[in-house]
């Protein structure tokens, strides 16, 4: 478990770095779907790293990350633009 666990928080960390580089470069859209996932999937992979790891103030980070990455997707949606 250990193992899985530690492999997610380092997924999560190479997809918010992705999306940052990406966005930074021009080549993403920060506004758009793709990167809200991408957004969303990292900080969920961290805030439940962190939590087995009892890095609380990372968990909480995350979790608030993970609630915008939400709240961003559900007005992308609601617009038409995520599908």
């Amino acid at each position: 478990m250990d193992f899985l666990l530690g492999a997610l928080g380092w997924l999560g960390a190479a997809a918010l770095l992705y999306g940052y580089a990406m966005v930074s470069s021009g080549k993403m859209s920060g506004d758009g779907a793709p990167y809200q996932v991408i957004n969303l999937f990292g900080s969920v992979s961290l805030m439940i790293n962190s939590g087995y790891n009892a890095a609380w103030p990372s968990a909480a980070l995350n979790l608030v990350w993970a609630g915008i990455g939400v709240v961003a997707l559900l007005k992308l949606y609601r617009l038409g633009v995520a599908p």
